[in-house]
């Protein structure tokens, strides 16, 4: 459905009364509304729950994302299951989302359902034409609406990805995450990923030691897609070695971007490497969340150029 520009909204951007940061901690309440709004639109609401031909469909659909929650939950009912003979699976979801208070939970009911939409909901084509169209659109609503709210969360790829800066988010992040969506960086794809999820959770340590194994995996896999042999234990200095030696960035751009190795060779490994990669000591080690930040958005523009400058290899 259309995002209308109601007056109430012009007026609050004319007095100044919208996010200029992002916030983390918390979806608010209207979004989570807007977000079930979405729900109906998508995978049905009220009135198609008993739809003589779509119930089954629609039932089906919140009751698997339900039965999962549950099931890693380790629970038998969302807390705020009401006690019917027929379990009302969209109401349950529903008022779960609307009352857990926990915003990690929250993230975990927007992105199994979206994930849901984005997977399973255009195979409707049998029922409705335009499935695929709706799901597109039911994402590309949810990623407005955290705009909207200043809420720092993008639904991207079926992973919720914590956002930062938004210029470095549309100019880096989605496009590394389109470009290791190909079978060939499978591999660096979900470390890249695992690397903000752990980012998202505060587990920044981690997220370095998975930036470098995402970096390490996509050159792994240009030099398998060309055949260029390299050490099964190669490092990152090892494998942007094998890449400059077959010239995968050519020779005039090396001597001119003489930036660009010591770019490749120390930013992400040794960011990794210095607060990550080794014993801490007596002392531990605290790694600044703006520093992860920023390896996790260098990193995501060291993958968008090494591969488009495998597909533009000649």
């Amino acid at each position: 459905m259309a995002i209308f520009d109601l007056f109430s909204k012009r007026q609050k951007a004319l007095r100044g009364d919208v996010p200029d940061v992002y916030v983390y901690d918390y979806l608010p309440s209207p979004l989570r509304v807007q977000i079930v709004h979405i729900w109906a639109d998508s995978i049905g609401g009220d009135s198609d729950y008993y739809d003589y031909t779509h119930g089954d469909r629609v039932r089906s659909g919140y009751k698997f994302i339900v039965d999962t929650l549950c099931r890693e939950y380790g629970i038998f009912q969302l807390p705020t299951a009401e006690k019917y003979q027929d379990r009302m699976y969209l109401k349950e979801l529903a008022n779960f989302l609307l009352q857990e208070e926990d915003v990690e939970r929250q993230l975990d009911v927007v992105e199994l359902s979206f994930r849901y939409i984005d997977r399973l909901t255009r195979e409707y084509y049998l029922y409705r034409d335009d499935a695929s169209k709706i799901a597109d659109n039911a994402i590309d609503e949810l990623n407005s609406r955290f705009k909207e709210h200043g809420v720092g969360f993008q639904f991207i790829e079926g992973e919720v990805i914590r956002v930062d800066s938004e210029l470095l988010h549309i100019e880096a992040v989605k496009p590394a995450l389109r470009l290791l969506n190909e079978k060939d960086y499978q591999g660096a794809q979900q470390e890249f990923l695992s690397a903000y999820e752990h980012y998202r959770h505060g587990k920044y340590k981690e997220s370095l030691n998975d930036c470098l194994k995402s970096f390490e995996s996509a050159m792994k896999a240009i030099c398998d897609k060309r055949k260029w042999p390299y050490q099964p234990n190669a490092t990152a200095k090892a494998l942007i070695q094998v890449c400059f030696d077959h010239d995968l960035v050519p020779s005039f751009w090396q001597q001119q971007l003489s930036s660009l190795r010591s770019m490749l060779e120390s930013s992400i490994p040794t960011g990794r490497n210095k607060l990550s990669g080794h014993g801490q000591g007596t002392t531990p080690t605290v790694v600044p969340d703006y520093l992860v930040a920023y390896m996790l958005h260098m990193t995501a523009s060291t993958l968008v150029f090494l591969t488009t400058a495998e597909k533009n290899f000649k």
